[in-house]
């Protein structure tokens, strides 16, 4: 006998019972963000391997060691995208949407990365971003940070994250700073571990993020990057925290926080849980100004954020906040009898037509009464609508409840509707 083909590691099927929370957190992203009238835009999965090496820097780890890129047919170099905003400012190029105007987007769906799968952080996995385009003054990024604060109360966890904010300054200022962090860690390179030494040289400001205490002691006398700002960068920043204020949005001030991607400036945020363990980023973004012109488009501000969803649920699982979610049977219906075969489907559709909202499923496959109740039970639904000879002949139906102890009610067919909209 042939062995069973797996899936790939880290990249990992969504079973029927896991969808009905994966909907739930779906769905909510979908309702917030569409309430302040934002449009989707949907990207292919595979790009160009040079979009991702302009936009994430051809010395990350992710472009050196994560992506999944290929040769196609015609020798060109494609890869899955590691991370979607490349994706969507490519295509607002391509398509005239950014110069001179202002866009609202957002997106969700499959990203990948070859790293090593551990709990929350998979190869394929699946992100919802929001990137918006056309608006340089500190109101978009106190909207895009108090979209995501509305996210958390939709999902009842605000209490179980925080919020880190930053500043990177203008990229001008952020080279200046940079130039100045180098020369400070090069005095001190016998100090720093492996990794430290290998960011000084590839992503300075990455080295300031690090979780090595040693490396923390170090970085307490570096140059401080708020130290080169400019008039317009601090007034950008301060203006923000008087907006997060006023929204009553609690934050901190991380100086210390500064992304990992090359293309952020001025803004820069975090949302952070203690839920989750190591993988404690939940939501990350900021401002990127200078990407759009990167990729070849005329110089548009822009600011945006993305979040796992895989962490999403699995922060919901874990604080039991998945067990409220809507089973995907409302009804069961039972059936015995030629009779009833032939008759109850049509009524079904028929009631399906009048109240749209109600997941009724019908039992194929034949089968007693008691078989058939075990599979009304096994579906999660709360009712079972039986019908039996005496029930077609008299035009009527037998409503047993599921799931709690009320008493089974018989109605005419006719009421059925009334009723299931009222109970149900």
């Amino acid at each position: 006998m042939s062995k069973n083909i797996q899936a790939i590691r880290g990249m990992n099927d969504c079973l029927p019972e896991q969808t009905p929370v994966w909907q739930k957190v779906e769905n909510v992203l979908r309702d917030v963000v569409s309430s302040y009238g934002y449009s989707e835009i949907r990207m292919p999965i595979v790009e160009m391997t040079e979009l991702f090496k302009r936009s994430i820097g051809e010395v990350t780890d992710i472009v050196e060691k994560e992506m999944y890129t290929f040769e196609d047919r015609n020798g060109d170099s494609l890869t899955l995208r590691p991370e979607g905003t490349a994706s969507c400012v490519r295509a607002g190029n391509q398509h005239g949407l950014l110069y001179n105007q202002v866009q609202r987007l957002w997106y969700m769906g499959p990203m990948f990365r070859h790293e090593r799968p551990q709990k929350g952080r998979y190869r394929q996995f699946h992100q919802f971003g929001v990137e918006t385009f056309g608006m340089n003054g500190p109101d978009i990024d106190a909207e895009v940070i108090a979209m995501t604060a509305r996210f958390w109360k939709q999902f009842g966890i605000l209490d179980k994250v925080r919020l880190e904010i930053n500043s990177l300054g203008s990229n001008e200022e952020r080279a200046t700073y940079r130039a100045a962090l180098v020369e400070y860690l090069q005095k001190h390179e016998s100090a720093l571990d492996e990794d430290s030494k290998r960011r000084m040289l590839t992503n300075p400001l990455r080295v300031l993020d690090s979780k090595n205490p040693d490396v923390q002691a170090i970085l307490g006398d570096a140059p401080k990057l708020e130290a080169y700002f400019g008039e317009v960068s601090t007034q950008h920043f301060e203006n923000l925290c008087e907006r997060l204020d006023a929204l009553g949005i609690e934050y901190t001030v991380n100086p210390r926080l500064v992304r990992g991607l090359d293309y952020y400036n001025y803004t820069v945020f975090e949302w952070i849980t203690e839920s989750l363990g190591a993988q404690g980023t939940i939501c990350a973004g900021g401002r990127y100004d200078g990407l759009v012109e990167q990729l070849g488009g005329k110089a548009t501000p822009a600011v945006g954020f993305a979040m796992g969803i895989e962490r999403l649920v699995l922060m919901m699982e874990t604080l039991g906040l998945d067990k409220d979610v809507r089973k995907p049977v409302d009804a069961y219906v039972v059936m015995l009898g030629d009779l009833a075969e032939q008759k109850v489907p049509a009524l079904i559709e028929t009631l399906r037509d009048q109240i749209p909202n109600v997941r009724i499923q019908l039992n194929c496959g034949g089968g007693n009464f008691k078989k058939q109740f075990k599979k009304a039970d096994k579906s999660g639904a709360e009712l079972a609508l039986v019908f039996g000879e005496e029930e077609v002949n008299s035009n009527q139906v037998t409503i047993k409840p599921l799931r709690s102890q009320e008493q089974q009610q018989t109605i005419a067919q006719s009421e059925l509707t009334s009723t299931l909209s009222q109970v149900l």
